[in-house]
């Protein structure tokens, strides 16, 4: 994946031919013309959650119509940092309740979410030119 800065408060990821922009809100400097990186960052968690629960859904035949996630942040204010997040999925009525308990179960499978909660070691290094990196 490569980073690039592209003007303003924006920044920009390269992975696999997609680029996803990120850019920051007008009351951080930025234009709020892309999501920031830390909506990226939720909306990673409710998407992988949300492949999860559709393809419960689908492996049983299961209509998606009408299916609904919703996701909310809980923020510390002191320490600034999300210390709850909340993923809520909204069934239709007609969804079968034999498989609700199951399809939170599947849920729980996101890989995204199961990193989070055993975080990997993430380590910074910088180099200038072409001198190797720094450790």
């Amino acid at each position: 994946m490569k980073i690039r800065f592209t003007g303003g408060k924006r920044v920009e990821a390269e992975q696999t031919g997609f680029v996803i922009q990120t850019d920051q809100p007008q009351s951080n400097g930025g234009e709020n013309s892309a999501p920031s990186p830390f909506d990226l960052f939720t909306a990673s968690i409710g998407t992988c959650t949300g492949y999860y629960v559709l393809a419960f859904c689908q492996k049983r035949g299961i209509p998606t119509d009408g299916i609904e996630l919703s996701l909310t942040a809980l923020r510390d204010e002191e320490r600034h940092m999300v210390k709850r997040v909340g993923i809520e999925i909204n069934l239709p009525e007609d969804f079968p309740e034999k498989y609700v308990n199951a399809c939170i179960k599947s849920a729980e499978q996101c890989s995204v979410k199961r990193h989070l909660q055993e975080p990997p070691e993430i380590v910074l290094t910088a180099r200038r030119g072409d001198e190797p990196p720094a450790t």
